[in-house]
């Protein structure tokens, strides 16, 4: 492995918990994470991300990766969220607000910068999703189940996928995001692939205990 490589893939736990995608949401232009949760790690972060790291809360809570959906151009999150939590994402990046029963977005929005894959859940918000993250914006599901943003993570370049996806969800992944879709596990068989890990097109971090082989395909997968 190179040291570019190297420098471009890391693991870790916050406060010895591995699954390091509930906290964190991360796109080609910022890593949000929940207040407090990896201090420590902030600067490996920003090396291996490449992007500015801040910090914030989500209903009084650090999960930044169940309450954000987006991609560069913007993040989305629900009304639900403290007025002040919003106006505090709002000086970093731009912010769709959803009027919805559904405050979990990160749970149910995949994109990247070519595509976004919408919960039906959030049927009726997908053509505002796509137009505020410029993309085009489908709904679907993965393994038959509506929380596309937790069973599939993915940049620019590739997504891993829950290895019980069908194969026609794996298409549509593929076309909506213009990426090769892989399936996959993390964090030594978590099939809850996005809980795992914080990717963009610079690199990736992983669950602790992710395994070699496990790291070996999500390298592949995200180019």
């Amino acid at each position: 492995m190179s040291a570019k490589n190297e420098s471009s893939i890391a693991q870790m736990s916050f406060q010895g918990n591995t699954y390091i995608g509930l906290f964190s949401f991360s796109s080609d232009k910022i890593c949000i994470l929940g207040r407090g949760i990896a201090k420590k790690h902030i600067p490996k972060i920003k090396d291996v991300m490449k992007v500015d790291v801040i910090e914030s809360t989500f209903l009084g809570t650090q999960l930044a990766g169940i309450f954000i959906g987006g991609n560069s151009k913007g993040i989305v999150v629900s009304s639900m969220l403290e007025d002040d939590e919003i106006k505090a994402l709002e000086k970093h990046a731009k912010v769709l607000v959803l009027d919805s029963k559904h405050n979990a977005m990160g749970n149910l929005i995949l994109a990247n910068d070519k595509g976004c894959i919408v919960s039906p859940y959030l049927k009726k918000y997908a053509g505002k999703i796509g137009e505020f993250l410029g993309v085009l914006a489908e709904t679907g599901t993965i393994s038959g189940l509506e929380v596309v943003g937790s069973l599939a993570a993915c940049n620019n370049s590739g997504c891993i996928v829950h290895p019980s996806a069908e194969k026609k969800e794996l298409e549509m992944i593929e076309r909506v995001l213009g990426v090769k879709a892989e399936k996959a596990t993390n964090n030594f068989g978590s099939r809850w692939v996005r809980s795992g890990v914080i990717v963009n097109s610079n690199g990736f971090i992983a669950g602790e205990d992710t395994s070699g082989p496990e790291m070996g395909v999500m390298a592949e997968a995200f180019g």
